[in-house]
């Protein structure tokens, strides 16, 4: 899969004669709707023998309107992201820099720069899309515009239980710790990446030695609480009790900045400085603060056993 970088209005062209099927939105998550209006781009790329593209942006808009007071912060990090859409079979991915240069192009002017001269022969996008100054675009201008150069499909919006799925619904279930709702919605489970860094071994001295997982500070985690989870290691699976939170019975309570800690139940030796996935399989309970430190132990026991059960019942 190539990966192409672009910047308007300094770096908008590519090397290539080839024409594309493109999809095209933010994409974060990754969810099932992403997933079939990417699946009809590839459809029709068959359909034309061009190859299939998927055009995304970074950051998201949030974080560049209203100084970025009210963020959203990622389901999917673009480095996830990436390997998905390999996973996927995707031949291209444009990932286009969202600044107010950019923000402030006309819809004719997006679709002169962004599909004309790229060679999109057709573009798929979600009904709700909008592109251009204030998201003044949309599909229908996506092809009103068009001049004939290329097609254009509207994916119609996927629902589960008659509500949309959208990455908003998905941040409102991680918030909720509802990790087994978000699978649902995203066609696999939530995931987690960041580097194992060195801890206050506190987890060692109780028994239950933890890997501290250090994500991007701009990723959604689920609610505070224990989970059980998968970790993986340099390609390999291992089972475990994850807890995210601020260790309430240990820490100062105006620590705000969520800590992830994996339990693993299978596995002996050193972690520090990889890059590890943890995959979010099922809430177990929220967190809390105990009255003692054998009562957080007896506790602890409690979960490791919760999660080997629902690991090794699925």
């Amino acid at each position: 899969m190539e990966v192409y970088k672009l910047h308007y209005p300094n770096k908008v062209e590519i090397n290539t004669n080839q024409q594309f099927s493109m999809a095209i939105g933010f994409f974060d998550g990754l969810h099932k709707g992403h997933s079939k209006v990417i699946m009809e781009a590839q459809k029709k790329a068959e359909e034309l023998g061009i190859q299939s593209a998927v055009m995304t942006f970074n950051p998201h808009p949030s974080h560049l309107f209203g100084d970025g007071k009210n963020k959203v912060g990622y389901i999917t990090q673009e480095a996830e992201k990436l390997r998905i859409l390999e996973s996927m079979g995707i031949d291209v991915v444009f990932i286009v820099t969202f600044d107010w240069s950019l923000a402030a192009l006309q819809p004719e002017k997006f679709i002169n720069v962004f599909i004309k001269k790229l060679g999109v022969k057709h573009v798929t996008a979600g009904f709700d899309f909008t592109f251009g100054s204030k998201g003044a675009g949309t599909m229908l201008d996506m092809e009103l515009l068009s001049d004939g150069k290329y097609g254009t499909t509207v994916v119609r919006k996927v629902v589960d239980c008659e509500e949309k799925v959208s990455s908003t619904r998905i941040r409102e279930l991680l918030s909720a710790g509802d990790v087994e709702k978000t699978a649902i919605l995203l066609g696999r489970q939530f995931r987690t990446v960041g580097i194992v860094v060195d801890g206050e071994k506190r987890g060692r001295l109780l028994g239950f030695p933890t890997a501290n997982v250090l994500p991007d500070v701009s990723s959604v985690l689920p609610k505070n609480g224990v989970y059980a989870v998968r970790m993986f290691v340099d390609g390999i699976v291992y089972n475990g009790v994850c807890n995210v939170g601020v260790k309430p019975t240990f820490n100062n309570p105006e620590i705000t900045r969520s800590i992830v800690e994996v339990h693993v139940l299978d596995f002996e030796g050193d972690l520090y400085g990889k890059e590890v996935m943890v995959d979010w399989i099922s809430h177990i309970r929220d967190e809390k603060k105990f009255d003692s430190i054998d009562a957080l132990i007896e506790q602890i026991g409690k979960d490791k056993s919760t999660a080997f059960k629902t690991l090794t019942a699925i």
